[in-house]
């Protein structure tokens, strides 16, 4: 009887309960409130003002081209120098991990900040000033990781029989990679590019502290109307942060769409020629 009781009381989904307590309380309950001051007034009354501020102020779309600017920017330049590192250490005889942890990793555990102020004394010494290089360039620092990891974890995941057939039928090293290798690992790289452009598009500190007056995104404008003393601007930067977050969300929906879409491997073990 006891074996019964306790197997109905300690069932795998009371495990969840904890997580769902704490996302009910820290995930949703701010949501909420968001959305609540979204369409409150200044005296309390139902408004939709708030959004139409958000669509009417020319600010509002400049600031958003140029957060969508830095993020697409920072994005390709880790896409760009993390698929190659990612294929090297996926392919090198060595202890990958090791490499991996050393390099890529190990730095992750230091604070962000501390991690930005040392590169920031670094840019100084090397005559680079804030500017919209200099907050790019903390960008990729940043987030150079979230880039890699995904794409090195397919690639060295990926089953390398596709590879080995597409050499058995005649195919050299490059027709192997563009027509098998990059096929396979785009999963990896929609993973990646999600990961890393969401955090950048919302991020508001590296580019307050590295960029110059002319680098300002979204976010910083969001912390400014939050940090304002005047209640009335809760509610704009309530709306601003939900048109924000619907944006943010549609970015990840496309990208699990992609990513779902590529996932499908190769039937039969043919490649395709």
């Amino acid at each position: 009887m006891k074996s019964r009781l306790k197997a109905k009381v300690f069932k795998p989904t009371a495990f969840s309960f904890p997580y769902l307590a704490v996302t009910l309380v820290f995930v949703i309950f701010p949501l909420i409130l968001v959305l609540f001051y979204a369409f409150r007034g200044e005296d309390g009354s139902f408004t939709v003002d708030n959004f139409a501020l958000v669509f009417t102020e020319v600010e509002n779309l400049r600031q958003l081209g140029a957060t969508i600017g830095i993020a697409a920017l920072s994005t390709a330049i880790c896409l760009i120098i993390a698929y190659p590192v990612a294929y090297v250490l996926a392919s090198s005889p060595f202890n990958k991990m090791v490499i991996l942890s050393l390099l890529f990793i190990i730095p992750m555990w230091i604070n962000f900040m501390l991690r930005i102020f040392a590169l920031q004394s670094l840019l100084s010494m090397l005559g680079m000033q804030k500017s919209y290089e200099a907050a790019v360039i903390g960008m990729v620092y940043d987030f150079f990781p979230y880039m890699l990891l995904p794409i090195y974890t397919v690639l060295v995941n990926m089953d390398k029989s596709y590879v080995e057939a597409s050499r058995d039928l005649g195919a050299n090293s490059v027709v192997t990679f563009l027509k098998v290798t990059l096929p396979l690992s785009v999963p990896g790289v929609i993973s990646g590019i999600s990961m890393m452009f969401m955090p950048i598009f919302s991020s508001y500190a590296i580019t307050k502290m590295m960029g110059d007056a002319n680098t300002t995104v979204i976010g910083a404008k969001i912390a400014n109307l939050f940090e304002n003393q005047n209640y009335g601007n809760y509610g704009y930067g309530s709306a601003l942060s939900f048109v924000l977050l619907v944006i943010v969300i549609v970015v990840m929906l496309t990208g699990n769409f992609l990513s779902n879409r590529t996932m499908k491997a190769p039937k039969g073990g043919k490649v395709n020629e």
